[in-house]
Parts: C-alpha cells; sequence; structure tokens
C-alpha cells in the first residue's frame, strides 16, 4: 500500500509557512479562525458533484508532525526565526474539523469541510485539504456520470497508465469506485482498498505470437474459467470473433467451461458489436459478453447504448482518471470568522470584484431539506448556533434573487455537517470503502433524475437562513461605505 501513515505535513505551500511564522511573530498562534472549503462549480456543467477523499485527509491529520528532517530543511532556507521552528517542532493539532461525509451529493457554494481552530494550525492545512478532496471529489463525480450513461452496465476502470501520476492512479481508483465503477485494472489500488481487480490481455499478446488463434488459444488454456479475449488487433469480424469462437469450441467446450467475453478496443464500436453478438449467438455463445473500450467517456457510452451497440460491459480509461474534458474541481478554502474573546464569532467576507466570488461569512452549518418520499429538495445553510425545525413547514428563498422562495411543507431536515475533530482528537470512524460505495448510491437516489441531466440540469437549491444572510448583508454594506 502507499504509505498512509508518510507524513505529510510539509504538503504546503510555501506562502503557507511564512504566513504562519508572521502570526507567530504578530501573537496571533492562539487566535481562533473559521475557514470553509467549498466549490464554486460542478464540473462538466453537471448538477451535482460527490464527496470523496475524506479517509485519506484522516490519514494525512492523524500524523501530522514536523521532523528534525523538516525543520532542519526550513532553517535552511533562512527564511524562518528559531522562535518559529520551535513552534513546529512542538506541533500538534487542536482544530475542531466537520465535513460532509464521503458519498454524498456535494453543490457549490456550500462549506464542504470546516476548520476551526487557531489560526497557524488552519493555515496549514489549507494544502494538503484541497489537493485531497480536490482531485478525488473530481474523479468520483466523473466516474458517476460514465456510470450512469452505461444505465446499469457494469464499468471498469482502466485508466492507472494515463493517470498524472502513481497517486492519481492509485486513490483515483478508489474514488471511481466510490462513484460507482464495478472493478480497476490497478491491482495496488484493487489489493489495498478490496475493490475487485479486473482486465483482459493487451494487443500486445496477440503480437507475440505466431497467430491470433494461437494467441487466443493459449490464453483460453492458461484461463479457461476468464477467458476474456481482445479481437480487434488485426481484425474483428474478420479473424478476431471467428478465433475466439474456434477457440471456445476447441478448448473450453471440451473442458466444460464457457467464455467470460470478447473486448473490441478500436473501430465502429456500435456497428462492431452488432455483428460480433451476431456471431456469437449463432455459434452458441449467447452469454459470451461484450466489452468495449478506447478512449470513452460518458457522451459516447450513451451514444452507443442510443445506437443499439449490444455491449455489455465498458472499460474506461484516461478520460475518467484524467476527468480529461473538465479536469479541475475549483475548490477553494477561505476564512470565515474570528472568534472574539467573548466566545463570539466575527465573520469575514471576501467580496473581490468578482460577484462569483462572494464567500459566505461566519460558522455554519448545512443541512439537507427531504420531502416526505425521501427526495432531497434543497440545501440549507445556516449560522452554527441554528437549529432547523421543519414541523410547521419551512420557507426557503434564493439568497441572490431574494423574490424566489418556497415553502416546503411535510419534509424533515438533516444536517449533514458531521463532526470529524473535536479539539485536535478524532471523533469519527470511517467506514469501508464498500460501505461508501453503497452509501453513495443511496445517497443519488434521493436527487432527482432533473438535477441528473447531464445538459442543462434542474439547478438544485442551496439557500442561506434568514439571519444567515442578514449577516453577509450587513458586513457587505459596512464594506461597501468602506471603500
Amino acid at each position: 500500500m502507499l504509505d498512509i501513515k508518510r507524513n505529510l505535513t510539509t504538503m504546503t505551500d510555501f506562502y503557507e509557512l511564512t504566513m504562519s511564522a508572521g502570526y507567530l511573530e504578530e501573537g496571533y498562534q492562539d487566535k481562533i479562525c473559521v475557514f470553509d472549503m467549498f466549490f464554486r462549480r460542478v464540473p462538466d456543467g453537471g448538477g451535482f458533484a460527490i464527496m470523496a477523499g475524506l479517509e485519506q485527509f484522516i490519514q494525512a491529520v492523524d500524523n501530522l508532525h514536523f521532523t528534525q528532517e523538516d525543520l532542519e530543511y526550513l532553517r535552511s532556507t533562512g527564511v524562518f526565526s528559531e522562535l518559529f521552528l520551535e513552534y513546529l517542532k512542538d506541533f500538534r493539532l487542536h482544530c475542531n474539523i466537520w465535513a460532509i461525509r464521503e458519498g454524498v451529493p456535494i453543490f457549490p457554494h456550500e462549506p464542504i469541510v470546516t476548520v476551526e481552530g487557531p489560526t497557524i494550525e488552519c493555515q496549514l492545512l489549507e494544502t494538503l485539504l484541497l489537493v485531497t478532496f480536490n482531485h478525488q471529489c473530481l474523479i468520483a463525480t466523473k466516474a458517476n456520470r460514465i456510470v450512469r450513461s452505461a444505465s446499469g452496465r457494469p464499468v471498469m476502470e482502466f485508466g492507472a497508465r494515463r493517470a498524472q501520476g502513481y497517486d492519481a492512479a492509485y486513490y483515483g481508483a478508489r474514488a471511481s469506485y466510490i462513484g460507482g465503477c464495478g472493478s480497476t485494472s490497478c491491482v495496488m489500488a484493487a489489493r489495498d482498498f478490496g475493490i475487485p481487480a479486473s482486465g483482459t490481455m493487451a494487443h500486445s499478446w496477440v503480437q507475440m505470437f505466431p497467430s491470433e488463434y494461437e494467441a487466443f488459444k493459449k490464453y483460453a488454456e492458461l484461463y479457461p474459467n476468464a477467458c476474456m479475449l481482445l479481437v480487434d488487433t488485426y481484425s474483428v469480424l474478420k479473424s478476431g470473433v471467428p478465433n475466439a469462437i474456434r477457440v471456445f469450441d476447441e478448448v473450453l467446450k471440451p473442458m466444460g467451461k464457457r467464455p467470460l467475453g470478447i473486448r473490441i478496443d478500436s473501430g465502429d464500436i456500435a456497428y462492431l458489436s452488432k455483428k460480433a453478438r451476431r456471431m456469437l449467438d449463432e455459434a452458441g455463445y449467447p452469454d459470451c459478453t461484450i466489452c468495449a473500450s478506447n478512449s470513452l467517456d460518458e457522451y459516447l457510452v450513451r451514444d452507443l447504448i442510443s445506437q443499439g451497440a449490444r455491449v455489455d460491459s465498458f472499460g474506461i480509461g484516461e478520460n475518467m482518471i484524467t476527468a480529461k474534458s473538465d479536469p479541475v474541481f475549483g475548490g477553494v478554502y477561505k476564512l470565515a470568522a474570528v472568534k472574539n474573546e467573548d466566545g463570539s464569532y466575527q465573520p469575514k467576507i471576501k467580496i473581490s470584484e468578482s460577484s462569483e466570488k462572494l464567500t459566505i461569512p461566519g460558522l455554519k452549518k448545512v443541512w439537507r431539506i427531504f420531502d416526505e418520499d425521501g427526495k432531497a429538495m434543497a440545501d440549507y445553510i445556516t449560522l452554527y448556533d441554528e437549529e432547523v425545525s421543519t414541523e410547521h413547514g419551512i420557507t426557503l428563498f434564493d439568497p441572490v434573487e431574494t423574490w424566489k422562495e418556497r415553502t416546503y411543507v411535510n419534509c424533515t431536515a438533516q444536517c449533514i455537517s458531521t463532526p470529524i475533530y473535536v479539539e485536535g482528537k478524532r471523533v469519527y470512524e470511517c467506514p469501508s470503502l464498500q460501505q461508501v460505495k453503497a452509501f453513495c448510491k443511496e445517497q443519488l437516489a434521493t436527487l432527482w433524475d432533473e438535477v441528473k441531466r447531464f445538459e442543462n440540469p434542474h439547478g438544485y437549491y442551496v439557500d442561506l437562513s434568514q439571519k444567515l444572510w442578514d449577516t453577509r448583508q450587513e458586513l457587505l454594506r459596512a464594506i461597501s461605505k468602506e471603500i
């Protein structure tokens, strides 16, 4: 396994350290502040994203410490004082951290992770937090788009060789499994995460033998219980499928074995799969499945199915493991509040020149509103000390177009901001990956189909409580008077 206990404390941007050193010099190290991670848009123009990466973030946080080697490197830069290096030597976490659980659908602008604690600690977590969640949320979201496009047909993650590095392949396989893939070709990920391993053969296997028939024959003899033959090295219909059928007849049938399937990795897959299906059926192998690969994505998979392609499963590589069509999740980590000496919170806001970068101030919680049938209707962001009652219904309004409001009745509200650390001590136990995958499937079933559309999905509502909206408006008015 990639070392889950490896020290990732210095997986941080250099300016996090220079700012932290400055906070120490100013005596701000014990000032309590609140940071939120959120994202501003769903990749590929989708209606939702999927939360993933919490377990890896926890593993990293559990092992946060500066080694002597780390300190010597920082000393060698000539930037940091001995006072700061001494502070880092005894560094340990005191933060409260809340997060939305893995597998839950998430939406723009709501805090998916909130960190409350001493300023330096919050600052040093930023890069580690963002790189973890930005990657796995992205891949889980892309994988789920592809899985949904397959309309119930199995999807295998085949992307390790095209991923941007070892970690991207390894954790990308994990995220794709959360998103709905049934297996992975990455052996390390399969072993460590308990994901089913899958794979067939390469064209080089076929090329290595004197003939395609001999390559198929040897493979069938070696793997009679899992015989999946790659039939497009030379010609799918003229040689690949006929040679596969011959091997099924001559090798597997005498053993009492049935073929697992064939894989097509090039050409017009819709046309070839229909022809191959007919050939296999006529030869007595209606149970022999057809797998398609070859740089597929959700749109190609959907088109193949709509064109009547006789494909039973899909192997997806580069377009999923790199989220090629929209490869940046764009999560950010912003200061939301500073705690006063009396225990109250002073909300902080970032305005910027772009309205879409307006942040939501304060220490907050996220609630999900469900109707009586268990369908998710909206997310509701409140300040930390607000409780949500739906006994007499609840009225929500759009935080931008405030005249748009809706009252929900016969509904329930569930807080989805889950405590992970309390004063630096972990209070959350990670479920197994298989449990996360099943939970994700359950959570996705709570979304309306209109939210799941690939093109022009219905906009899911993420609204602010009246108290939170008023807080933001007061801050905006106060700042506008100063600038």
